[in-house]
């Protein structure tokens, strides 16, 4: 686990030989997996290789099969055999997977099978939360590092990272108890735009997604806003080629750039009507 980032990192040096290039990334995860299979983290899903034989986890003996069935791909387990020929999108699915059957040991006994020879220490009791919060811990430093930067949510999933001024608006409870019409979408609406795998139609979807929102909390956004400032949030999504099609379309802007603009305004939006709707609901009780 990285603790703090080097001097030098912190100081914005960075050489040449300190890139994390895709095939350092996969030799780093390989060095992370072991320690982690050697320290008994996927021994209750995964099982373990006893010198007994296999003794197989919660997940059955075939785990082969069951990457198939979850991730629809071949050939991408026993992992320290196969990660040589992972693609990135191997790679992601796999740390994906291997996150959410990731648990700590609690109680453990030493197999111990005589004459100077063990099979090591095989573990009862478990803890799925903390495997998975240190699994977190070992390999987010690592993917941040990586391209444009990545991170592994609490739910698992390899996100694109966000910029540091924008982490906590991303991260900021959603205050309703709306799950169907606002914090359900809402949380959607940010996963489909953060996933790593996210095209810009993805983006585009998930504006819409906000949009929406913002046309549910239109009677709200009408009371707390004036009636310009009202038309402004959604003639970005009326005009500039969101929701709608034809040739008075605004479409001559960089789409990345433009989409990440409106995706944050519209978030930072819907978050400030909720708050002060909430404010103003806990004032007349």
């Amino acid at each position: 686990m990285i603790r703090r980032e080097s001097f030098s990192r912190r100081r914005g040096i960075v050489l040449p030989e300190s890139n994390m290039t895709f095939d350092k990334l996969k030799e780093l995860s390989l060095a992370i997996y072991t320690m982690l299979t050697e320290n008994g983290y996927f021994q209750k899903y995964l099982g373990i290789n006893c010198s007994d034989g296999f003794i197989a986890g919660e997940l059955g003996p075939d785990i082969s099969l069951l990457m198939f069935i979850n991730l629809r791909k071949n050939n991408l387990y026993p992992v320290n055999e196969k990660i040589e020929n992972y693609s990135e999108d191997d790679l992601f699915d796999i740390l994906e997977f291997l996150h959410d059957y990731c648990s700590k040991g609690l109680e453990r006994d030493f197999h111990d099978l005589g004459f100077g020879y063990s099979c090591g220490y095989h573990y009862s009791k478990f803890d799925d939360n903390e495997g998975k919060k240190y699994f977190r811990e070992l390999f987010n430093p690592l993917l941040r590092d990586y391209k444009d930067g990545f991170e592994i949510s609490d739910k698992g999933e390899i996100l694109n990272l966000v910029d540091e001024g924008l982490s906590t608006l991303y991260n900021a409870s959603i205050p309703t108890d709306d799950l169907e019409n606002i914090k359900n979408k809402l949380s959607l609406a940010i996963v489909k735009f953060r996933q790593h795998k996210s095209t810009l139609e993805d983006r585009k979807d998930a504006i819409r997604e906000l949009a929406d929102i913002l046309e549910f909390l239109r009677k709200d956004i009408k009371e707390f806003l004036n009636k310009k400032d009202e038309n402004d949030i959604f003639s970005i999504a009326n005009n500039f080629g969101i929701r709608h099609h034809n040739l008075d379309q605004k479409n001559g802007y960089d789409k990345a750039i433009w989409y990440s603009w409106i995706f944050n305004f519209y978030l930072a939006t819907i978050h400030t009507i909720l708050r002060i709707k909430k404010k103003k609901s806990n004032a007349h009780k």
